[in-house]
């Protein structure tokens, strides 16, 4: 199956004049690859602002021409950029216990926040609203940074809790740290998975509780 970037690779080759059905040309592929990859590493060290078609162009080593007659606006250079961040992102896989595998989830949404998608994501919220692509890429970013997550959650949970008991597990942690600006502790986290799971009832065979 073919990832986000894949797709919009196969657009890129149409629009240099390639038939998508043909092996890619690796001059393409390369541009492609070059140019994404920068915009990808000046989102997450700057922010949105220093994703221009200058400054990615003058990096990657290609002429801002390039960059014009494929990604129009910086809109498009940075909705390739955060869907190749996405695609690249790795998650811990679940061992099976479900507040065990929650903890270790939520730890890790909490990274994705204060780490190097700090940036990217803060982007994306200061812009919600204003474009269909902004919006596209706030339920990427959301949908990754919580998959693990839900995972575990649809493995052990009624179908029905799912949305909900993610949306407060997630939830806490973003106001923790986008709007209280304090640390997610592990002992926050702890807190949040079994109030979380006690909100539901758990099928048998489920022990949410700490052992």
């Amino acid at each position: 199956m073919f990832s986000i970037c894949d797709r919009r690779l196969i657009e890129y080759t149409w629009f240099m004049g390639t038939d998508p059905d043909a092996s890619v040309d690796p001059r393409v592929a390369r541009t492609h690859r070059d140019v994404v990859r920068t915009a990808a590493d000046l989102l997450m060290s700057g922010g949105w602002d220093t994703v221009t078609h200058a400054e990615v162009a003058r990096r990657a080593g290609y002429s801002k021409a390039t960059l014009y007659a494929h990604w129009p606006t910086r809109l498009d250079l940075i909705r390739d950029a955060v869907t190749q961040i996405c695609d690249e992102a790795r998650h811990p896989e679940p061992g099976g216990d479900l507040r065990t595998d929650l903890v270790t989830g939520l730890t890790d949404f909490a990274q994705d926040l204060t780490g190097r998608l700090a940036r990217v994501l803060g982007g994306v919220i200061e812009r919600s609203g204003t474009d269909p692509v902004v919006e596209e890429l706030r339920r990427l970013l959301y949908d990754t940074g919580t998959r693990m997550l839900r995972t575990v959650l649809e493995t052990h949970l009624d179908a029905r809790d799912v949305d909900p008991v993610l949306a407060l597990l997630a939830g806490g942690i973003f106001v923790r740290i986008a709007f209280e600006g304090l640390v997610a502790t592990p002992e926050l986290i702890e807190d949040l998975v079994v109030r979380a799971l006690a909100s539901v009832q758990l099928p048998a065979g489920s022990d949410g509780q700490a052992s």
